[in-house]
C-alpha cells in the first residue's frame, strides 16, 4: 500500500527577512531625496547667478554697462578680460553645483569633484556675506563716503553694480548652504557624528600651531590698516581707504583668526561635539585660502606708475594670508582623513 503523497503546509504569514549578518556593512544610499523645499532652493541659487553671468557675458562682448569712463576696466591689455572670463566659468559652477547636490545620482559624484568647488564658493562667498552687509550699515550710519565720492575718487564700476551683485552672492551662498548641509549629512555625516575625540598626531599639533601664529599675524596687519593705518601701503592704497575698505580689512582678519581658531579646536581633540569645530575650520580655512589667492592673482592688474605698485608689506600679507589658509586646510583634511579612518 502507497501512502498519499506529502505536500508542504502553506505558509501563513508572509515570510520574514533574514536577519542581518553581523558586521555587514549596509550599502550606501543611491539616491537623493529632494522635497520642495530643495527644490526651491535650488532654483534660487541658479536665478541669482543670472545678473553675474549676465553682466559678464555683456564684458566679454565688449559692453561697457555699469563702468563708468576712466575705468580701469576700459584699460588695455588681456588681464581684466581674462579675469571676467574666469569668474564667468567660477560662477557658472554655481548652477551646476546647484544641480549636483540635488539630482537622484549627485551621491555619486567623487568626493573630491564636489568638495573642492564648494570648498572654495565657502571661501569667496564668506567674506562678501559679513562685508557687505557692514559696508552698508556703516552707509546707513553715515561713515561711508556716497557714490558720487567714490566714482570721484576713482572710477572703477557704477555702484548699482555693486549692489545687484553682491546681493546676487549672498542668496547663492544662502542656497546653496542649504543644499550642501543636508546633502553632506546624507553622504558624510558619520565624519562629523559624535565628539572630537582624541588629539590628532604631534605633527597635525605643530601645523594648527602654525596657522594660529600665522593667523594671529594676519589678523593684526589687517586690523590695523582697517582703523586708518598706513605702514606698508602705497599711496594708491591710501587713497582709496574708506570705511569700506576698512570693513573689508575687519572680514579678512576674522577670517583669519576663525583658520587658527578651528585649526587649534580640531588638533587638540575633546569631548566637545565635532560639529562645530568642524565648521569653523571649514569656513575659516577656505576663506582665508581662497581670498588669499584671490587678492595675490589681482594685483597682477594692478597699474604699474608711480604709486601703484604693491608694496612688498602687501605681497607678504597676502603670501601670509595663503600659507595660514593652507595650514589650516591642512589639519581639516588630516581630521577629516581620521574619521574615515576611525
Amino acid at each position: 500500500m502507497t501512502g498519499a503523497p506529502v505536500h508542504p503546509k502553506p505558509p501563513t504569514s508572509d515570510p520574514q527577512p533574514s536577519p542581518p549578518v553581523p558586521g555587514a556593512v549596509p550599502a550606501p544610499p543611491t539616491g537623493i531625496g529632494v522635497g520642495v523645499g530643495r527644490r526651491i532652493l535650488r532654483a534660487v541659487a541658479i536665478a541669482a547667478t543670472v545678473p553675474y553671468l549676465v553682466l559678464k557675458s555683456a564684458w566679454l562682448g565688449g559692453s561697457h554697462l555699469g563702468i563708468p569712463d576712466g575705468s580701469v576696466l576700459l584699460g588695455p591689455g588681456l588681464f581684466f578680460p581674462l579675469m571676467n572670463a574666469l569668474s564667468l566659468v567660477m560662477d557658472s559652477g554655481v548652477v551646476l553645483l546647484a544641480l549636483v547636490l540635488t539630482r537622484p545620482r549627485g551621491l555619486r559624484v567623487p568626493a573630491w569633484l564636489l568638495t573642492v568647488p564648494v570648498f572654495i564658493a565657502t571661501g569667496l562667498l564668506t567674506p562678501i556675506i559679513l562685508g557687505f552687509p557692514g559696508q552698508l550699515l556703516t552707509a546707513a550710519l553715515g561713515a561711508s563716503p556716497d557714490a558720487a565720492e567714490r566714482a570721484a575718487r576713482e572710477p572703477f564700476l557704477d555702484p548699482w553694480v555693486f549692489n545687484v551683485v553682491y546681493l546676487g552672492f549672498m542668496i547663492q551662498a544662502v542656497a546653496l548652504a542649504g543644499l550642501f548641509v543636508p546633502y553632506a549629512r546624507q553622504r558624510w555625516g558619520r565624519l562629523w557624528q559624535g565628539r572630537l575625540g582624541e588629539r590628532l598626531p604631534p605633527s597635525t599639533g605643530v601645523v594648527a600651531g602654525a596657522a594660529a601664529v600665522m593667523a594671529l599675524t594676519v589678523s593684526a596687519a589687517y586690523g590695523y590698516w582697517a582703523f586708518g593705518g598706513t605702514a606698508g601701503q602705497n599711496p594708491a592704497q591710501i587713497a582709496r581707504y574708506s570705511s569700506d575698505s576698512g570693513v573689508v580689512s575687519v572680514v579678512h582678519a576674522i577670517c583669519a583668526l576663525t583658520a587658527g581658531v578651528g585649526s587649534v579646536w580640531l588638533a587638540r581633540g575633546g569631548s566637545r561635539r565635532a560639529r562645530g569645530p568642524l565648521a569653523v575650520a571649514w569656513i575659516g580655512s577656505s576663506a582665508t585660502l581662497s581670498w588669499g589667492v584671490w587678492l595675490s592673482v589681482a594685483l597682477l592688474g594692478t597699474g604699474s606708475g608711480p604709486g601703484e605698485r604693491p608694496t612688498a608689506a602687501t605681497l607678504l600679507l597676502y603670501a601670509a594670508q595663503m600659507i595660514t589658509g593652507l595650514l589650516a586646510t591642512t589639519v581639516l583634511t588630516r581630521f577629516l582623513a581620521s574619521r574615515r579612518a576611525a
